[in-house]
């Protein structure tokens, strides 16, 4: 009974966590719908970060458990990784969206008046060019830095669980509850970027299509702000 209940607080922890921490799924469902990923790259990304971002958290708490450092330090520890996470996630979204705002800007598309023999007609381009697409063309590092921010980005609540069967030195269930807590935030994160990504792959910006890339980062950049705000 006490093993199911450590297990049932373990799921409970990692779902609300997930749930109300928009750093989770935001960057992923907005760099997917400025970028065009395909469904599979998305889902795939998001499910990558989500191992790195769980391993990065029991990596220090086993460290922690194995030198017999105390509960206290270890969430130092992870309140100062998560501090520097939301940063580097602040300044992500801060530089993506200039870099986007760049494009859009630059993807203004202007009429120019071409003469021919017989004929006059005009003619529409965006100043990027006809070669050049406005979503970029180029091998993009995007999803290997939102990889590194999410290895950076601590899991808070699963210091705390990990500490009890420490504590018994009870390693099984040690194992267990890293399962349990790592399972369900990755597989929330995923659900919701599933859910999320059929809802927008069919969304019209219309005039602010040009803007996408913008308005992603400025949302990665305010999910940042939030996890500085409320501590989520």
């Amino acid at each position: 009974m006490e093993l199911n209940i450590l297990y049932f607080t373990a799921a409970s922890i990692a779902f609300i966590h997930t749930l109300i921490g928009p750093d989770h799924y935001l960057p992923f469902i907005m760099i997917s719908r400025a970028r065009s990923w395909s469904y599979q790259k998305t889902i795939f990304v998001t499910f990558l970060c989500g191992i790195g971002h769980v391993l990065g958290s029991v990596v220090l708490g086993f460290v922690g458990i194995i030198f017999g450092v105390a509960v206290g330090m270890l969430d130092k520890i992870e309140t100062f990784r998560g501090d520097f996470a939301s940063w580097l996630l602040i300044g992500f979204g801060v530089a993506y969206a200039a870099w986007g705002l760049r494009i859009g800007l630059r993807a203004k598309t202007h009429v120019h008046e071409h003469e021919h023999e017989d004929e006059t007609h005009l003619h529409s381009h965006h100043h990027l060019g006809s070669h050049t697409h406005i979503h970029g063309n180029v091998k993009s590092i995007t999803p290997w830095t939102l990889f590194i921010i999410f290895v950076l980005g601590p899991c808070e609540p699963l210091i705390p669980v990990l500490m009890y069967p420490a504590s018994q030195g009870d390693w099984w269930t040690l194992a267990g509850v890293t399962l349990v807590f790592g399972t369900i935030t990755i597989t929330t994160m995923t659900i919701i970027v599933m859910i999320s990504y059929k809802g927008l792959v069919n969304l019209r910006l219309g005039f602010l299509e040009k803007y996408a890339h913008a308005l992603a980062g400025l949302i990665i950049a305010m999910s940042g702000i939030a996890i500085k705000l409320f501590g989520i």
